[in-house]
């Protein structure tokens, strides 16, 4: 696995959180140069964007930044580029399924089913407090450290 693609609806809080605390897992573990990682919303209400305020505070909180990343859109050629694509939720996973173009090859799953073999959503903080933007970081961070174990880690990998 090499490639993975976080996806949420509108690219803003919980999907870009994902990226960015893997990003800064990979790079922890020495093994950031060999992923390729983005995010991108199922909408594109807010492309060009960058996070939430809310989400980019709750990273910094505990020391990762997220504000250099840019809301996207899921584009056709995202399900070719990508190994994995990772959806927030349910309802962003069958949004997915349904966009997918014939001959896609990128294997798409729920965020939490890769990191932690549970079927369950990640809430959706942007209705919510600092709270809820703390648990989707704390969530991020948590979920990351076992990505990296899944899919960096060569002693994982190999037995």
């Amino acid at each position: 696995m090499s490639s993975i693609l976080f996806v949420c609806l509108g690219n803003i809080c919980r999907s870009p959180s994902a990226e960015g605390f893997l990003r800064a897992a990979l790079a922890g573990a020495g093994v950031g140069q060999r992923f390729t990682l983005d995010s991108a919303g199922t909408g594109g209400w807010h492309a060009g964007e960058p996070p939430d305020p809310r989400a980019i505070r709750a990273a910094a909180d505990v020391g990762v930044d997220i504000s250099d990343l840019r809301a996207r859109q899921v584009r056709p050629s995202d399900f070719t580029r990508f190994d994995l694509i990772l959806a927030m939720d349910r309802q962003n996973l069958a949004d997915l399924t349904r966009l997918a173009p014939s001959g896609s090859t990128a294997r798409l799953l729920l965020y939490r089913e890769a990191a932690f073999d549970e079927a369950k959503d990640v809430a959706d903080p942007y209705y919510g407090g600092r709270a809820d933007f703390a648990a989707c970081a704390d969530l991020c961070a948590k979920a990351s450290r076992r990505l990296v174990e899944r899919y960096a880690d060569p002693q994982a990998a190999s037995g």
